[in-house]
């Protein structure tokens, strides 16, 4: 089977030579003095590395700042338009003191500049250190700093910017219209150590979790995307859009399929849950999407599902609104795209008809705006591994506006530069286009045709040069901007002392210019949602008042039957029951019913469960938020974590926000029929509206504009969400079967819930012995009880200081407990359904109380001879209980705060 797996030349980590810092100020030099450029160029210089998987200049996982992954010695440049050149991080007192080359504890290692709105200040990342000594490993992050003093004859100052996630890897900061800095990092989602490093759904490689945005004065930090396999070189465009690339790669686990079909030894299994105290467990379960293995594939009508696409996309600054570049997608840009099902002749590969688009790419990084063109978007395209992220350079014009149906891909450097096989039309590979503001492009170049070597030093050799037009009408190299930086470096790696000496690579070029600030681009609600918020009474301020309060967002379609025209790899004739369909052409119709919802949970660990590999890999799982269960409409009928459709095709749901979130159509009986095929992020308090779902460009199967309906599933949701909105507790909505007993709970004293802000109950939480104490304490003597001051003595395991030590301690000496054997009392263990009976009782009679014999004929499972029968029979007779459904009693269930509630509030009579 097709694994997708790269060749073991560019798998395995080769130890080549990084980077040193000369002493002493560089001497300015005028160089190739006929290349005048209009504006200073700032760019930065790094040590050549052969190695091209998840190093410095892969294509992903190249945030990575270990010795083996970047090295150090290279140093932010700038070169003036003369064609002086000033070492700005020497000059301003950055990089190694060793001698004769050698990197020390002061070395560098720099990246990513980017300039301030009026070119007066740059940022940049840097990491700073190195081993003085063989075998000491240490470890060092990416770190942003900003820089003054950019003129010729100004002395540069850089500082480091305040407030941003430490002991992190943070890169390609840029500035924000309000003077935030929009950045990567591979800090995980919600900042949790253990699941530091989210792992890629390729390689299971590290990777940075997504956009982030920071308020350096204040430290307000924010996940603006949350991308599963990582985010790439964001830009802010002259239209207020941030534009940066997403590694699109939403399909099931390779890792795992072949240890599971092919023998594989990766060691792959779930955690069991997201928590630092979750469970390695003995399974690699997948839910979504459609498998990816022909094994798993076989005997079904599905087609064997791959996808893996780095394509533009943007996004508000708020963290709203994220799509693909004005919505283009893969059939728009992709080579070949696979069918979903193998039974129906309408569901094919590829699109019919002519497609605007002619060139198709995969791949679209380093994507920078031309400064004379707004809305054009030059980048490069390249094979993903051996050629450090060079290739071709490419530009796609997309302004906000234009369809997706009308935006074509041109072809700057010839088509063979995209590939490793040399040509007559070769001109060597490229990366990092910058369009310049007179129309000069620069690009690192190497003359280097095929991949770099499998052995010895790098041949690849990135210098900046100008592009001029060439006799086949496409873009090649042409003048250097600079005569060669060269270097003498050593350094440990730690285990071997490397040394190197020759020119640098000169990369990622940025223009010194002011521009104009774009006014920042937000999102507004449309007329028909609107519409549907008066008619439902319910206004839209507060409504996002209450799901920025929860974390949470909504999602509306207005008729998810219609989809794009190019859309034939997944069906096109789709039905709601007693409701409305769209028809694509004559053949089988698919009903659809339900909208099933999936978030991005961390649980896919590498390594096996004795001793797994840090980080994890993101899986998709039905929705289970708190937040979001409390409002979402009930679906008893519906697949689990699914909304039901309205018969007018609309679709609203609730959904977390700053979690990764994908989705599929499903025919009345939970199977699916449609499926997203990348992860969307939103924002909290956000309304996402897409008119169709799964996406119009300009006409939707039956050749129509995309629907502008007022959504019926949105006014249904709302009149639900008012009802369920005004509950108590958050997470306790007025739907719940335990709701009047957990409020008379709270009312009564017993229970102040397990969080505020929102207030919390945790209803599906079990109960320790500890709690359990308070409540029957509480439940006996009131709200405002006091026990004893414990004494440590009563219980081996409930020191005088422990969690409810007084509460324990008095629940014995009133005779409800004497602890659970051996002298303790488990005040962790939790409580069966058995043993509650029990204390419930003897709480409400005193140690004395005996209950009547058992009968054995009351619940299906207690029969008269069981544990605790007598006493279960008792608080049945007393309407205490009356099971837990189909006549059983469920004895060996725990007790979960939901059940406490009814319990508690039944046996001692609660207000």
């Amino acid at each position: 089977m097709n694994k997708q797996k790269p060749s073991t030349l560019f798998r395995v980590f080769f130890l080549f030579a990084l980077l040193f810092n000369l002493a002493g100020t560089p001497t300015p030099s005028v160089v190739d003095a006929a290349v005048i450029t209009p504006n200073p160029i700032l760019f930065v210089t790094q040590l050549p590395i052969r190695q091209d998987f998840t190093t410095i200049g892969a294509v992903f996982g190249n945030h990575k700042s270990g010795m083996q992954d970047v090295g150090r010695g290279g140093d932010l440049w700038i070169r003036y338009g003369d064609g002086s050149l000033k070492n700005l991080t020497q000059a301003a007192g950055y990089g190694s003191t060793g001698a004769n080359g050698f990197q020390d504890h002061n070395a560098i290692a720099v990246r990513d500049p980017s300039v301030y709105w009026d070119g007066t200040k740059a940022l940049f990342s840097m990491v700073i250190g190195a081993p003085e000594q063989q075998y000491v490993w240490e470890t060092y992050y990416w770190q942003i700093y900003e820089i003054t003093g950019l003129g010729k004859n100004q002395t540069p100052v850089i500082t480091k910017v305040p407030n941003q996630p430490a002991n992190f890897n943070n890169i390609t900061p840029i500035y924000g219209t309000d003077d935030r800095i929009i950045f990567t990092t591979d800090r995980p989602r919600d900042g949790s150590a253990h699941l530091y490093p989210q792992l890629d759904e390729y390689e299971e490689a590290p990777t940075v979790s997504g956009l982030w945005s920071l308020d350096p004065d204040t430290g307000d930090l924010f996940m603006m995307n949350h991308a599963p396999s990582g985010d790439f070189t964001p830009i802010v465009d002259s239209y207020g859009r941030v534009i940066f690339t997403q590694w699109d790669h939403l399909q099931r686990d390779q890792q795992a399929d072949a240890d599971k079909y092919d023998g594989g030894t990766y060691g792959t299994f779930n955690w069991s849950d997201e928590s630092a105290g979750s469970t390695p467990l003995n399974t690699r379960t997948e839910i979504f999407p459609e498998p990816r293995a022909e094994e798993e594939a076989a005997g079904t009508n599905l087609m064997p599902h791959t996808f893996n696409m780095f394509m533009p996309w943007q996004i508000n600054e708020d963290g709203t609104e994220p799509e693909t570049l004005n919505h283009i997608g893969r059939h728009e840009l992709s080579h070949y795209i696979q069918n979903s099902f193998t039974d129906d002749p309408n569901v094919v590969y590829n699109s019919p008809g002519p497609i605007f688009n002619q060139n198709k790419i995969d791949i679209f990084l380093q994507i920078k705006e031309s400064p004379t063109s707004p809305g054009t978007y030059f980048g490069s395209t390249m094979p993903e591994f051996g050629t450090h992220a060079s290739g071709q350079i490419i530009s796609m014009t997309a302004p906000p506006g234009l369809d997706a149906d009308h935006i074509a891909v041109t072809h700057i450097t010839h088509p063979d530069t995209s590939s490793t096989t040399a040509t007559a039309n070769h001109s060597g590979h490229y990366r990092d286009p910058l369009p310049l503001a007179d129309g000069t492009l620069i690009a690192a170049h190497t003359s280097q045709t095929g991949y770099d070597a499998s052995s010895g030093p790098s041949i690849y050799d990135f210098r900046l040069k100008t592009l001029t037009v060439s006799g086949n009408g496409y873009r090649i190299a042409n003048q250097t901007l600079t005569s060669g930086i060269v270097e003498t470096i050593s350094f440990w790696d730690p285990d071997t002392k490397i040394t190197y000496s020759g020119a640098l690579w000169e990369l990622q070029p940025v223009e010194v210019r002011a521009r104009t600030r774009p006014a920042k681009h937000t999102s507004t609600l449309g007329p028909p949602e609107q519409q549907v918020f008066d008619q439902a009474g319910v206004n839209v301020t507060e409504f996002q008042a209450y799901m920025k309060a929860n974390n949470i967002a909504l999602i509306v379609s207005h008729n998810v039957t219609t989809r794009d025209d190019a859309d034939v790899q997944q069906p096109l004739n789709l039905h709601i029951p007693n409701g409305v369909q769209t028809i694509y052409k004559s053949g089988k119709i698919y009903d659809v019913a339900y909208l099933q919802l999936f978030q991005a949970d961390q649980l896919r660990g590498i390594g096996g469960t004795q001793s797994p590999r840090e980080g994890r890999r993101v899986l998709a799982q039905l929705l289970h938020d708190a937040g979001v269960a409390v409002v979402q409409p009930p679906n008893p009928d519906g697949p689990p974590s699914s909304v039901i459709l309205g018969e007018d095709g609309s679709m609203a749901a609730f959904v977390p926000a700053r979690r990764a979130m994908t989705w599929q159509l499903t025919d009345p009986a939970g199977v699916g029929v449609v499926r997203e095929r990348v992860w969307v992020t939103f924002q909290p308090g956000e309304i996402r509206v897409c008119t169709s779902c799964h996406g119009v460009n300009e006409r939707d199967q039956s050749g129509n504009p995309s629907p502008e309906n007022q959504p019926q599933a949105l006014l249904s949701l709302l009149e639900y969400w008012k009802v369920a909105s005004n509950s108590l507790f958050a997470d306790v909505p007025a739907s719940h079967w335990a709701s009047s007993f957990i409020e008379r709970l709270y009312n009564a004293g017993i229970t102040g819930g397990c969080g505020t802000a929102p207030l919390m109950y945790c209803p599906d939480a079990t109960v320790t012995r500890a709690q359990m104490a308070i409540f029957i304490l509480r439940g006996m003597h009131g709200s405002s009880y006091v026990p004893p001051a414990a004494t440590g003595t009563v219980f081996a395991d409930i020191p005088v200081d422990a969690f409810a030590a007084d509460w324990i301690e008095q629940l014995a000496a009133e005779g409800v407990t004497a602890g659970c054997g051996g002298g303790n009392y488990c005040p962790d263990a939790t409580i069966t359904r058995a043993q509650m009976s029990i204390f419930l009782l003897r709480g409400k009679y005193g140690n004395a109380y005996i209950p009547p014999a058992a009968s054995g004929l009351i619940f299906g499972d207690v029969p008269a001879d069981a544990f605790a029968a007598d006493w279960i029979e008792q608080l049945a007779a007393e309407g205490v209980t009356s099971g837990c459904g189909g006549g059983n009693y469920c004895p060996d269930a725990n007790v979960t705060r939901a059940e406490m509630a009814v319990f508690l509030v039944r046996a001692f009579n609660l207000p």
